[in-house]
């Protein structure tokens, strides 16, 4: 079996497969229309999120047999045209679920104890103690959106802590010994910290707007390190403003590219929006939200460790090697 890496990983995905028989070719550079020329000859092709692999490329795909994506998301496959194709699609949300839950665990520390604001002052020669006076984990309610691989992770982080964890998710009977279960609105009730572990779909795109947020009882805290187009920047800005988000660690944000390898997509934002005072609102917004000390920002590194990336290849190489067997 021939199988195309469109992007570089950890040296153990290729390895794996060459010892289970698979023969790997690189292209890491060619543009989409240029590999789908080719990519007739492969059965198999990992990605990461170099450009969306749509309808369009798996049709021409004739002979492809699976998709390795070395990531948590499957949302820049179509997955549906994957399936009717026979397609097989992995991920690995196994192999980074542990960077992740520490990195919301440093944001949200991070945030309580005003870390990155006193840092600054500290460095400007301002020694301000009562007005960085912190609080404690202990005692607050944690609530999570989304109780798989990730926000389990986190939730395992937290047991430590003495404090109460909640989650919300659309499957039925996923709390366990380290969070309980509830409706949406009862976490909207208790929580104190909103943290996302949700993957990018219709329904959670633009999920946490202005109704969303004024639906919380209290003001909370909000850690996202899942998608960022599950946010709306202009709600969430003011909504710190208000008072009723206390405070955000953002890994994502919403106006990422689609490979995330840069902040912004190829339109800017208001490119795609028909009322002229959004226009101007959304780019106000988000310089706002560069600018707030209660904001704590990081480029989309939240499963992006050291450790995650020999994780990641190898988790989806396991996967392939388990379900493919070169003739």
């Amino acid at each position: 079996m021939k199988v195309l890496h469109l992007d570089s990983n950890h040296d153990i995905l290729a390895e794996k497969l060459e010892q289970a028989g698979f023969e790997n070719h690189y292209d890491c550079t060619s543009s989409k229309q240029e590999i789908m020329k080719v990519i007739a000859g492969y059965d198999g092709l990992i990605v990461r999120s170099r450009f969306p692999i749509n309808q369009e490329f798996l049709q021409v795909a004739s002979n492809l047999k699976f998709i390795g994506r070395v990531g948590a998301g499957l949302e820049n496959i179509d997955l549906e045209t994957a399936k009717d194709l026979g397609i097989k699609c992995y991920n690995a949300p196994e192999g980074n679920r542990n960077a992740v839950g520490e990195h919301a665990l440093g944001m949200l520390l991070s945030l309580f104890n005003h870390l990155n604001r006193a840092d600054q002052e500290v460095r400007s020669g301002l020694w301000q103690r009562e007005e960085n006076r912190g609080v404690e984990l202990e005692g607050k309610t944690v609530g999570l959106i989304g109780y798989g691989n990730m926000g389990k992770a986190f939730a395992k982080k937290l047991s430590g802590f003495d404090c109460k964890v909640i989650c919300y998710d659309i499957k039925k009977a996923v709390g366990d010994m380290y969070c309980g279960q509830v409706s949406l609105e009862e976490l909207q009730k208790q929580a104190d910290v909103l943290s996302l572990h949700i993957p990018q779909t219709p329904d959670t795109i633009k999920m946490i707007d202005q109704a969303f947020i004024g639906a919380f009882r209290k003001p909370f805290y909000l850690i996202n390190t899942a998608r960022g187009k599950s946010v709306v920047t202009i709600d969430l800005v003011e909504a710190l403003k208000n008072g009723k988000i206390l405070g955000a660690g953002l890994d994502v944000l919403e106006y990422e590219k689609g490979s995330f390898e840069s902040l912004f997509r190829p339109e800017l934002p208001q490119d795609k929006l028909s009322s002229k005072k959004m226009k101007s609102e959304i780019p106000t917004a988000f310089k706002e939200l560069l600018s707030m000390d209660n904001v704590i920002l990081s480029p989309h590194v939240a499963g992006w460790t050291v450790e995650s990336k020999y994780k990641l290849a190898e988790v989806i190489a396991n996967k392939i090697i388990s379900n493919h067997q070169p003739s």
